[in-house]
């Protein structure tokens, strides 16, 4: 902050001023302090006016990366976590929660393994065929996601796609270089990715945005938004869908909550919702079908009986 003089005739008006930054734009806050002041009452005006000024700057809106939320909006969204049911898995509750996520994770992106078959194929000696590598990879980065002690970084989320896709890919937990588009039946572009040479830069915001805000969102809202945002950066060639819930359920597990898998009956809505965010800058789609999901998940896991 700086006080800024304005000279008008014989007469000095002084203004307390910050300057922000908003989408790129420089932004500057005023507060009046008065005219001619002696150096004792600028101080004291100056005091009051940058209690002013901080007051305004707790309801900026808070940039998250494709729009803004402010305090009021931000506190609405976190009431949803009021909707769900925290609760602690037993090992037989997540050995089914593994089981429904490797199947419906990779049922969404077109495998053809059915749900049967999925404990069959952990419990195999050696597997070769690549969607039942890619069936023990998402188990293994289940049990990844569940363990580690690292925070949201670029290399956690390079770990899990290769802990994915080894075997499978070969380009394993690396970041692409070429452009990627997501695309409907119909062969119109329903996304285009980041340009490949922003990459770097937009994988860097979104982990730097995490660690500064993280503190004023719920984790249903925060796990929310840094999926979301992962699916409109694409950052790998192929896989981004399932690391993007692996990341949405890395950030609810950091935060001590059960963990959701998304159906695969539900695949078009959840899409909707992406499109939503990308499209809208409409977060709350996202959230409405995340805690319809959280239930579904919980119900499926805590009520299923042991084989």
């Amino acid at each position: 902050m700086y006080v800024e003089k304005r000279r008008i005739g014989s007469n000095v008006k002084y203004y307390l001023v910050h300057s922000y930054r908003e989408k790129g734009k420089v932004r500057k806050i005023r507060k009046y302090m008065g005219q001619n002041l002696p150096k004792h009452e600028l101080e004291e005006t100056g005091n009051n006016a940058k209690k002013h000024i901080l007051g305004l700057l707790e309801e900026l809106k808070t940039e998250i990366f494709l729009f803004t939320l402010t305090k009021s909006q931000i506190s609405k969204l976190n009431k949803y976590d009021k909707k769900i049911k925290i609760i602690h898995f037993d090992q037989r509750q997540w050995q089914i929660f593994k089981e429904e996520f490797v199947y419906n994770t990779n049922a969404i992106e077109g495998s053809a393994i059915n749900r049967e078959e999925v404990p069959e194929i952990l419990h195999k000696q050696r597997v070769s065929e690549a969607e039942e590598l890619e069936t023990r990879g998402v188990a293994k980065a289940v049990e990844y996601i569940r363990s580690t002690k690292d925070d949201l970084s670029i290399d956690l989320i390079k770990k899990l796609h290769k802990i994915c896709f080894k075997g499978s890919k070969n380009f394993a937990g690396q970041i692409r270089k070429v452009e990627v588009a997501v695309m409907n039946s119909r062969g119109e572009i329903l996304h285009q990715g980041v340009p490949f040479l922003q990459l770097n830069s937009a994988l860097k915001d979104m982990v730097s945005w995490h660690k500064e805000n993280k503190s004023k969102f719920r984790p249903l809202v925060l796990a929310a938004i840094i999926h979301n945002q992962f699916e409109y950066i694409h950052p790998f060639q192929d896989g981004n869908g399932r690391v993007g819930r692996l990341l949405l359920n890395f950030i609810l597990l950091k935060n001590e909550y059960p963990p959701i898998s998304i159906a695969l009956e539900n695949s078009m809505e959840y899409y909707r919702t992406l499109q939503e965010y990308q499209k809208n800058q409409n977060l709350k789609p996202t959230i409405e079908f995340l805690v319809w999901q959280y239930r579904k998940t919980l119900n499926k896991v805590t009520t299923k009986k042991n084989r």
